[in-house]
């Protein structure tokens, strides 16, 4: 299992925040705990060993939030197609360096645990055959296995992502139907006990000369029938190190319910 080291490179967190959201309008700003969301977001990576944390919004009400609150923020342009274009413009405006290495957080993950962050960005600094960083941890449940909702992701023998997919992968082709083929070990080749599926959490880590270039490569067709943006970087023969971590993150914000699970947690 890869852990984060007592010492790592500089690091800067970008948090891409926008005010459309179909099922949560206004999500940036909604209210937790007496704050808006996105600068709960800043609040946990400046705990992590980042040497700066920014937002880059594409509304000035966010930048504002965050200025009333401490928070760094950045306008960026309203019409990017997505988070990784908000990075690259947000890169741009603050004159990183190709090789400054800058960690994803989502506007929308107020409980991110700051170890996370550190570990993400720590893989980067160590993997030099890696463009990006991200991170995963084991599926316990068969529900969770497979929930498209649920995004897998398959290691290779590096450490290095193999495969993501919202199908259930990898799929255990002599496990009984309908159960999770990891606690069923007598079915499983012997070269596979001991193995199981990792689910796929959404934080990144980047070199900001492969940020900048990124958006400007070509969508692949896994990432367009998976919607899974990483799939771009694999199919243009990008590497990417995934830190295991043996724990779940805290759960995000998606719809209005969720919001309310955040804010009882909070409270």
């Amino acid at each position: 299992m890869n852990t984060a080291r007592t010492t790592q490179a500089p690091f800067t967190v970008l948090i891409p925040a926008r005010m459309a959201s179909s099922r949560l309008p206004d999500k940036p700003l909604a209210d937790i705990g007496g704050m808006p969301m996105v600068v709960r977001v800043a609040q946990r990576t400046m705990q992590s060993g980042a040497s700066r944390s920014v937002v880059a919004a594409d509304d000035q009400r966010i930048v504002d939030a965050c200025a009333l609150h401490g928070v760094h923020a950045i306008l960026t342009r309203a019409d990017h197609p997505s988070g990784s274009d908000r990075l690259a413009e947000a890169c741009e405006q603050l004159g990183l360096d190709g090789s400054d290495i800058v960690v994803n957080v989502q506007g929308d993950e107020p409980l991110i645990d700051p170890r996370l962050i550190d570990s993400v960005a720590t893989i980067l600094g160590e993997r030099t055959d890696a463009s990006m960083g991200t991170a995963a941890h084991a599926i316990d449940s068969y529900e969770d296995y497979v929930n498209a909702n649920v995004v897998k992701v398959v290691l290779d023998a590096k450490g290095l992502a193999h495969y993501f997919s919202r199908s259930p992968i990898p799929f255990a082709r002599d496990a009984a139907p309908g159960t999770a083929w990891w606690k069923d070990t007598d079915r499983l080749p012997a070269a596979a006990r001991g193995m199981q599926p990792l689910r796929h959490i959404g934080i990144y880590s980047y070199r900001a000369g492969f940020l900048r270039q990124f958006p400007q490569l070509p969508a692949a067709p896994t990432e367009a029938m998976e919607a899974l943006e990483q799939l771009r970087a694999l199919w243009h023969g990008h590497r990417i190190a995934v830190h295991v971590t043996e724990h779940a993150p805290g759960p995000g914000v998606d719809t209005p319910a969720d919001l309310e699970r955040v804010r009882s947690l909070f409270r």
